[in-house]
Order: structure tokens, then C-alpha cells, then sequence
């Protein structure tokens, strides 16, 4: 690569030009090449640092008389073709394996969690998309992963929740020997701001590209498709998987291009399955995550173009509005791919953006949902000891944290509103075997850390009014519980809308009904 500077000095060394005068000059030669600046094959941009030429050379027999410095040059395929695709390794979660890539050698670690499906590899395969995130690890090291059951990663009998998703990125994570990162969501991957609340010593930033809250219409949510409209796109995977499903509203200014309809096709096929892609298009469209939104506390950039089709920049407009400190950045376009169009104003906000990301404090606060129990005694002999041990075994197994027994009732916290449902739903079962009937109440929300690990605040206040609602032998949570666990299995009965504080807003509650009872 030749930095900017070093050709402005050959070219030009005794007069004092700017860089537009070297841009005129790049844009000549490659238009005498007939070479393309979205996809060279003669002089690739390095973006604020030079120009690199990106031809394959080749030394030909001369012929007599050719002088010694003549070399045949020939044009070579996209720098980002097959021999260019990043080594694919895998990172265990659970006993599931995660597919992932790492590229680039730059001071921020930068995790892309890509919307809807993907597929490591086909990814490369299209020039544009292998130019995003060549540019993109161009000032970061850039983690890629398939999300389990779709592209290279394991399939799997159900298809992630938000909890299995932030698991598959803390896998990946601790595999390429990252302790921080951005995590930078497109669409569907906005939603993953619980993995910022959940796990904010992990997150230095985030960012999220053509996002939303909630993938559903209500009257307090406007801008979300139709639960009519949502049966009809998934009529249009049901007839159409293996074809270009949804390029109108995702890619409409490359819609037309028989090339990248067929690319298109290729990556949603090799991406997932058609029962995958339904459930995962069925699961996403119970997310709601705008209880979780104000709890983000890194430094948080939304980027939305003003003429999506498939997300309206209302809506990103809407999630940015939630989050405090979040800078919000309308670009002009109709693509949701970020790599479709206009990449390089997507590229330059984030790269300015993270220019401005400092080292954050230690945080004192994460979002868990907080499992409050009363257990009453329905054997005199029973041993009390016994079942204390017991319940402290199976939250242990269950990831519970921060337990705490006094007297008949016990508190801990999770990382993950399913996983704190199926330890209440197994506890419950445990009880009678120990002579007990137990009371449960579970909420998600903002927890305060104390030095002992314990948790209090607001959250804890919450969860344990729930318990106090809750039938002997019930599993009772609140509505925002339920918002998070959307592909879990769990079946939830409405029980009313109750306060949970004196004289505050009453909340939904719902008892969990079916679903595991065994870690995820």
C-alpha cells in the first residue's frame, strides 16, 4: 500500500497540492482501466490511509528488445474472492459449535452480529458485502459469527433465544481472546442491546444499523408490521425459500440486478432452512425489548437510513430516543443492507464514532431478572437444611448468582430471563419431594452490584412483589420477562394487571406454563 502522502511528495514534490487533486488523478487512471471503485481489480482505496494495487503481476518472457522492467499485468479477481475469505474457526456454547472469523488488526475489538440469517463464508462472495467488512476491520479486529442454527454453525433442534444469542457471543468472544468489545447489530442484531445490559464489562460500545424495539404493530409502537402483514411475508418464505426473498425491501436499488438476486438467493439458502428461516421470522417477531433500552449504559451510536423499506427510521429514531447519551445518524437511502448503496457514509459514522468511544468505568449495575422465592413448610419434620442445600445446587446449575436465604424465602439473580424460569419451574417440582410448596416471582431489570456479589435495587423490589401475587406452586413473572424470552417454549397464562410499588402503574403479570426445566 502507498499512503497518500508518499504519492502527493513523487508526484508532486515541489509544489504543494491537496488530496482532491490525488483523488482526480486515482479516478482517471482507473476510468482508463475500465476499473470499478465499489469492486476493484486494478487500485483498491485504503480508506483515510492510501492506495493499494490490487492486480495480480506476473513477469512474461520478453521478447527481444523489451526493456527489463516491462511486466505483464493482469487484472486480478476481487481482492476479497475465495483465496481471501478469513480461516473459519469454532467456539464452543454449551454443546453447541458457533462459527466465526477474525480479521483486521485494529486497536478496538468490533463484534458484527448480522440480522435475520447469515452465511460466513457466501458472505465474501458478493464484492460489496466483502468490501464492508474489509473496511471495517480496517481500523478494528472484526469478530463474524453465524448464530447457532443457521450458516456454518450447528443446527439445532430450536432456534436461539436472546439469552442463547448472547451466549454464542460471549463464546465467541472468549475463543478469540476478547475481555471487551463494540458489538455492532444490523437489523435483528439491534435487539442484542441486552447483551450491553447484561453483560456492560464486556460492551465499550454500541451500535446498531437499520434496528427496531418490537417487530410487531401495537398502538404504542406504530411503525411495526402487521400481524397480517407478517403472515404474508411468511407465506412468502413458505413458497419462495431458495429465491430471492425480500431484496425489494432490503436491497431495492440492487433488486434489478440479476447478479445479486442470485447471490441473494444463495445466502438465504445456504443460510438456513426454510423451517429454520420461518421460526426464526416467527421468534423474532415476539422481541420487545423497549423495557430494556434505557438501561443501556455504554456509549451508543444508531445509524438508519431515512428511506428504508424494511425498518422505518422512525424506528431507529424511536430506540435512540430510549437509550441515554445515544447519538442518532439519519443517512439518505432506501437499502437496509448497510453494504447495499451508500456504504461508505455507514462506514465513515462508525469509524467516527468508535474514534470517539474512551475506556469506560467499571460498571456498578447490570440488567438479570431476579428470582424471589417463599417457600412454606407443609411436613413439621421436614429438613429445612436439605432443601436449602438443594435450591443452592440447582440455581448454581441454572447460572443463578448472588444468592441470599433468610428465613422462609431466598433471592438470586440470572443472566437470562429463560434460564431463571426453568430453574423456578424445576424447583418447583423439587419441592414436594422435600415437603415444601414454593411461591415464585421473577422480573428483568436494572440490579445494583454489592461487594458481595449480592443484588438489590429496584429490580429485586419488583420481583419480590410478583412473588408475593404468586398461587402455591406458581411461577409468576412480569410482562417484561415475557418480552425476552421469545422462542424459549415457554407458555405463559395472563393472571391481570397488578402494581407492583404503592400507588405505581399496574403491571401485567403471567404464570409460566410448560417449557425446560433443564439449563439451556
Amino acid at each position: 500500500m502507498l499512503r497518500s502522502r508518499k504519492l502527493l511528495d513523487a508526484a508532486w514534490s515541489d509544489v504543494f497540492v491537496g488530496d482532491a487533486a490525488l483523488k482526480v488523478c486515482i479516478r482517471e487512471i482507473r476510468r482508463a482501466l475500465a476499473d470499478d471503485s465499489q469492486n476493484p481489480r486494478y487500485v483498491e482505496t485504503a480508506h483515510r490511509r492510501g492506495y493499494r494495487f490490487v492486480a495480480s503481476v506476473t513477469i512474461a518472457d520478453r521478447p527481444a528488445g523489451t526493456p527489463r522492467h516491462v511486466a505483464d499485468v493482469t487484472p486480478s479477481r476481487p481482492r476479497s474472492g475465495p483465496a481471501d475469505v478469513p480461516k473459519t474457526h469454532y467456539a464452543r456454547s454449551g454443546d453447541v459449535n458457533i462459527a466465526y472469523q477474525v480479521l483486521g488488526e485494529g486497536p478496538i475489538d468490533l463484534v458484527f452480529v448480522m440480522g435475520w440469517v447469515s452465511h460466513l463464508e457466501c458472505s465474501w462472495t458478493e464484492p460489496a458485502f466483502a468490501r464492508f467488512l474489509r473496511r471495517l476491520s480496517g481500523f478494528s479486529r472484526l469478530m463474524l459469527f453465524d448464530k447457532r442454527g443457521t450458516g456454518l454453525s450447528d443446527r439445532v433442534g430450536a432456534l436461539p433465544t436472546l439469552e442463547q444469542r448472547m451466549d454464542d457471543v460471549r463464546a465467541v468472544m472468549t475463543a478469540a481472546g476478547s475481555r471487551e468489545a463494540v458489538l455492532l447489530g444490523v437489523s435483528e442484531g439491534g435487539p442484542m442491546c441486552l447483551f450491553a445490559t447484561t453483560y456492560p464489562e464486556k460492551t465499550r460500545a454500541l451500535i446498531m444499523i437499520g434496528t427496531y424495539a418490537k417487530r410487531l404493530w401495537a398502538h404504542d409502537y406504530p411503525w411495526a408490521p402487521t400481524k397480517e402483514a407478517r403472515e404474508r411475508f411468511l407465506d412468502e418464505i413458505r413458497a419462495n425459500w431458495g429465491g430471492p426473498v425480500g431484496i425489494e425491501t432490503r436491497a431495492p436499488s440492487r433488486a434489478d440486478d440479476p447478479a445479486f438476486r442470485e447471490w441473494w438467493s444463495n445466502y438465504l439458502r445456504l443460510g438456513a432452512s426454510p423451517g429454520a428461516a420461518l421460526m426464526l421470522t416467527q421468534m423474532n417477531a415476539e422481541i420487545d425489548v423497549r423495557q430494556v433500552l434505557p438501561l443501556v449504559r455504554v456509549p451508543t451510536l444508531v445509524l438508519h437510513r431515512s428511506g428504508d423499506r424494511c425498518l422505518l427510521v422512525d424506528e431507529g429514531r424511536y430506540v435512540a430516543g430510549l437509550i441515554p447519551g445515544a447519538q442518532f445518524v439519519e443517512l439518505p437511502g432506501e437499502d437496509h443492507l448497510p453494504f447495499v448503496g451508500d456504504q461508505d457514509a455507514v462506514i465513515d459514522g462508525i469509524e467516527m464514532f468508535l474514534a470517539s468511544v474512551g475506556q469506560g468505568e467499571a460498571p456498578d449495575r447490570v440488567l438479570a431478572t431476579v428470582l424471589c422465592a417463599r417457600i412454606e413448610d407443609r411436613l413439621r419434620d421436614a429438613p429445612e437444611a436439605d432443601f436449602d442445600a438443594h435450591a443452592r445446587r440447582e440455581i448454581a446449575r441454572f447460572r443463578g448468582r448472588g444468592v441470599v436465604f433468610t428465613g422462609d424465602r431466598f433471592v438470586a439473580a440470572f443472566d437470562g430471563p429463560a434460564r431463571a424460569i426453568a430453574c423456578a419451574r424445576a424447583l418447583v417440582g423439587d419441592c414436594s419431594r422435600f415437603g415444601r410448596t414454593g411461591h415464585f416471582g421473577l422480573h428483568t431489570g436494572e440490579c445494583e452490584l454489592t461487594p458481595g456479589g449480592h443484588v438489590s435495587g429496584r429490580a429485586y423490589e419488583r420481583a419480590r412483589a410478583v412473588c408475593e401475587r404468586a398461587a402455591a406452586g406458581e411461577v409468576l413473572v412480569s410482562r417484561t420477562v415475557t418480552d425476552l424470552v421469545a422462542g424459549s417454549g415457554v407458555a405463559f397464562l395472563d393472571r391481570g394487571a397488578h402494581p407492583l410499588e404503592p400507588g405505581g402503574e399496574p403491571w401485567k403479570l403471567f404464570a409460566a406454563a410448560g417449557g425446560a426445566t433443564q439449563p439451556a
